[in-house]
C-alpha cells in the first residue's frame, strides 16, 4: 500500500504542476526574458527613430515628414493588436496602410524577435496595457483590394472614430453610405499627406474631383428591403452584422448568404446554424430581441414589400 500511496502522491504533484503551468504560474520569468530581449532589439533597430523611451523623438525623427509613433500613448497603442505591430515590423508601414518611412525588418529580424519587441513596447504605454485589451487581427479570406488601403484597425480600432462619422447615412435612412472625399480630406489634408502613398491617392481623387470607387463588400438580395436607420435607433452594433470591422486591416465578408450544403441539411431536417445575411439568420436575431422585450417585427412585409 505504501508504493500505491507514493504513486498517488506523485501523480497529484504532476497534475498540480500541469495546472499551474496552464494557469500561467511560472510564466513570468519567460515573459520577462522576452521583454529584456525586446528591449535590446528595440535599442538597436527602433530607437534611432522612435527614441530611447519610445516617444517618437529619436535622432532620425527630425528628418521624417510624419513623426514616428509615440509608443507611450496607451490611449492609442493599447487597442492595437500584437499582430498589427508584428506586421509593421516585419513588412514595413505599407503592410498596414502606413507610410513607407517605416521600413521592413524581415531581413534582420524573425517573427519571434518582432514579438519580443512588441512585448517590450507594451511595457512603455501609459495608461498601462492590460492583456486582452487588444484582440487579435481578423483577416477575411475574400477581402477585396480597395482603391485605397483604408485600415479600420487604425481608424475604428486605435483612434475609436465612430462608424457613423464616415457612414453618416446609417442613422438617417436605408443605406449606410460612404464618406465623401471631402470628409477624408478633413483629416488627411495634413495627416500623412507628404509621405504616405495611400493618402496621396486621396489627394489625387480630390484634385480630379472624382469619387473614390470603393468596392462593395456587403450586399443582400435585391428582393429584400433592409434599412439601417431602425437598427441604429434600436442600438444594434455595426459589428453584429458586419463582424469585427475594427480588427480587420482589409474588410471582407466570409460565409455570407445562401450555401447549398446548408440548404441540403435543412432539407433532411438537420438544423445547421443560419449563415449571416440569410433570412433565417435575421429571423433568429429578431426572435432573440423579442425575447428581451424589443419590438423586432417578424411579418414578411417588413422585408419583402
Amino acid at each position: 500500500m505504501r508504493w500505491f500511496a507514493a504513486a498517488a502522491s506523485l501523480a497529484l504533484l504532476v497534475v498540480a504542476f500541469v495546472v499551474m503551468v496552464r494557469a500561467g504560474v511560472g510564466a513570468a520569468p519567460s515573459d520577462q526574458r522576452d521583454v529584456e530581449a525586446g528591449k535590446a532589439l528595440y535599442a538597436r533597430n527602433c530607437a534611432p527613430c522612435h527614441g530611447a523611451a519610445g516617444r517618437g523623438d529619436g535622432d532620425s525623427a527630425a528628418g521624417l515628414a510624419t513623426r514616428p509613433a509615440d509608443f507611450t500613448d496607451g490611449r492609442l497603442m493599447n487597442r492595437l493588436p500584437d499582430g498589427f505591430f508584428v506586421e509593421v515590423i516585419m513588412h514595413g508601414g505599407p503592410a498596414m496602410g502606413l507610410a513607407p518611412t517605416m521600413p521592413p525588418f524581415r531581413g534582420n529580424l524573425n517573427e519571434g524577435q518582432a514579438r519580443q519587441i512588441v512585448a517590450f513596447l507594451r511595457r512603455l504605454a501609459q495608461p498601462a496595457f492590460r492583456p486582452g485589451e487588444a484582440r487579435p487581427l481578423v483577416t477575411p479570406a475574400h477581402a477585396p483590394v480597395q482603391p485605397i488601403f483604408f485600415n479600420h484597425v487604425i481608424h475604428a480600432g486605435s483612434f475609436q472614430i465612430p462608424c457613423q462619422y464616415c457612414h453618416a447615412d446609417a442613422r438617417r435612412g436605408v443605406f449606410a453610405g460612404l464618406p465623401s472625399v471631402e470628409r477624408c480630406m478633413g483629416c488627411h489634408k495634413i495627416i500623412g499627406a507628404q509621405d504616405n502613398p495611400e493618402i496621396q491617392k486621396i489627394h489625387g481623387y480630390w484634385n480630379r474631383r472624382e469619387a473614390i470607387p470603393w468596392i462593395r463588400v456587403f450586399k443582400i438580395p435585391e428582393f429584400t428591403y433592409f434599412a439601417h436607420k431602425p437598427h441604429i435607433r434600436a442600438g444594434v452594433e455595426c459589428q453584429t452584422c458586419h463582424g469585427p470591422i475594427d480588427r480587420m486591416p482589409r474588410v471582407g465578408a466570409d460565409n455570407l448568404g445562401a450555401w447549398i450544403p446548408n440548404d441540403l441539411l435543412n432539407l433532411v431536417r438537420v438544423r445547421p446554424d443560419a449563415r449571416p445575411f440569410t433570412m433565417g439568420w435575421c429571423i433568429n436575431c429578431h426572435r432573440q430581441e423579442i425575447a428581451k422585450g424589443a419590438k423586432a417585427p417578424l411579418d414578411c412585409v417588413t422585408c419583402h414589400h
